[in-house]
């Protein structure tokens, strides 16, 4: 099975966006989001919550096509309906089973997407093996947490920390050492 990685933009203060899913103080450019965006160039496959897939609606993104035109795409929601969906566009129930079979039929490690609510309820269920978080050099006080509202505690060990001039950070670690 390929892992499933949260590959995720962050604040110091744990913020994946900021108070109406404001992004405005995120880096949006150079070598560390250079690296992400090649990164991302690895994945065939996403997951994503429904609040994450229509946050791309405000860039352009048209309902039912991908956000990623390199990767399928899993939309797990029980609310979101699209009426026309890409080849490459899935909208999927909460499913732990589900996640599993998706990550299993994967020819690469999974790109979680987020966002918060649906990460935190992943990292309920244990089915997160990576955090690869890009950490901004800014606090937002309020905002989208991390994790949602999950109350779970885990341990993830660093595996890899590289660090650019703009101060972005981008931190991996294990969570299932």
């Amino acid at each position: 099975m390929q892992k499933i990685i949260y590959y995720v933009a962050s604040s110091l203060d744990g913020y994946i966006a900021g108070k109406n899913g404001d992004i405005s103080e995120f880096i949006m450019e150079g070598e560390g989001v250079e690296k992400y965006q090649a990164d991302l160039a690895e994945f065939e496959t996403v997951i994503m919550g429904r609040k994450t897939y229509e946050f791309g609606y405000q860039y352009g993104l048209e309902p039912g096509q991908p956000a990623y035109l390199n990767m399928d795409h899993h939309i797990f929601s029980e609310t979101l309906k699209i009426n026309e969906l890409a080849d490459k566009v899935r909208i999927e129930n909460r499913s732990v089973e589900r996640v599993k079979e998706i990550a299993k039929a994967s020819p690469t490690d999974v790109y979680l997407c987020g966002g918060g609510e649906f990460a935190g309820w992943l990292l309920d269920h244990g089915l997160i093996d990576q955090l690869k978080l890009k950490l901004n050099p800014i606090i937002l006080g309020e905002g989208i947490p991390l994790f949602g509202s999950s109350k779970t505690v885990s341990v993830g060990k660093l595996i890899e920390k590289e660090a650019f001039d703009d101060g972005l950070q981008i931190l991996t670690y294990d969570l299932k050492s």
